[in-house]
């Protein structure tokens, strides 16, 4: 339920589509919204365009000053900032840390919609590292912005479960518009006043790396379990993948085989096909490929590709020499 309280002047920093339906949400509520800070038009897409971000679009759609600075210490950035006279900021993945200058400019603050229960996956990426960890509950954290990465006092939290078979891409859909309601009731709770900051247990926080596309890589030596959920956790970037002599192959969709025993086989091994897929010997359990997507070309379902592309009955997607096995849980921060 969102709580009221007197208007307030906003400012809102966000760039990706993970921030936009909390901007939507402060545009529709009885908040003013005086401005926007996104970063920098960047290129975009395969042919790598410059082109505006989902947050500029959709604040000059509605009207809204934007500004893209390239520094948040820039004089005149700041003297545009302050002249916006913010009550308070609302920081949805905007993507760079804010200088002290920056956050002290509003009298109330800055409240931050961060997609993660913290203390657990402090930083870039919570949602992708909360699936590759294999965790099977995540949420939403309304913190206060401070100097220290994502250790500020949090006013809210809301928990979602990621189901086995949930991507990043379905539970952060749903974190974004979670995180939108609970962001207004925590605004509303500010200005009446009432709002309660409970300070976090910093020994309890880990810390989510950003995503680098070297974690694609599948180590068939690895876990079933962890192979699926690299696969699930790396969706939409940089996606999972492996090659077949050499062959680049992107993995989409995969099914745990539970209770299945060992065939025996090398990790890597293609054990047989299915009717709807086919079945890989990893380091420990056998995995399904049930949707894949071969270089320069489009998704298909294993089973298509398995006729076409899977030679001999000996078939086995390549090993990396080195790569060290993914699904580790976020290190301690």
């Amino acid at each position: 339920m969102v709580v009221a309280g007197r208007a307030l002047r906003v400012v809102f920093f966000g760039t990706p589509d993970f921030a936009v339906p909390t901007l939507d949400a402060l545009l529709d509520s009885h908040h003013a919204v005086v401005g926007v800070v996104t970063q920098p038009d960047r290129p975009r897409g395969r042919g790598q365009r410059v082109t505006e971000g989902p947050i500029k679009r959709v604040a000059l759609s509605r009207g809204v000053p934007v500004l893209q600075p390239d520094r948040l210490k820039d004089e005149s950035f700041l003297a545009s900032l302050r002249a916006w006279h913010a009550d308070a900021g609302v920081v949805a993945a905007y993507g760079k840390i804010l200088p002290a200058v920056v956050l002290e400019a509003p009298p109330l603050g800055l409240l931050n919609v961060h997609a993660s229960l913290l203390p657990r996956h402090r930083g870039a990426a919570p949602v992708h590292r909360a699936v590759v960890a294999g965790d099977r509950e995540t949420g939403v954290s309304i913190m206060r912005v401070v100097q220290a990465l994502d250790a500020g006092g949090v006013f809210a939290t809301a928990v979602r479960a990621i189901g086995p078979d949930d991507t990043s891409a379905d539970v952060e859909q749903d974190l974004a518009r979670i995180g939108a309601s609970l962001l207004l009731d925590v605004l509303g709770q500010l200005a009446a006043g009432t709002a309660v900051e409970i300070p976090q247990d910093d020994g309890a926080a880990t810390y989510a790396h950003r995503l680098r596309k070297e974690e694609g890589l599948i180590d068939w030596r690895a876990t079933a379990a962890a192979i699926h959920n690299q696969v699930r956790g790396l969706q939409p970037w940089p996606m999972a993948w492996t090659s077949l002599g050499g062959r680049r192959l992107i993995i989409i969709r995969t099914r745990a085989v539970p209770g299945a025993p060992d065939s025996g086989r090398v990790p890597g091994s293609i054990v047989r096909l299915e009717k709807d897929a086919f079945r890989i010997q990893t380091g420990s359990g056998l995995l399904d490929l049930l949707t894949v997507q071969p270089e320069g070309r489009r998704a298909m379902a294993a089973r298509d590709f398995a006729a076409g592309h899977l030679g001999g009955p000996d078939a086995r997607f390549d090993l990396p020499p080195d790569a060290p096995s993914p699904g580790a849980p976020a290190g301690a921060a």
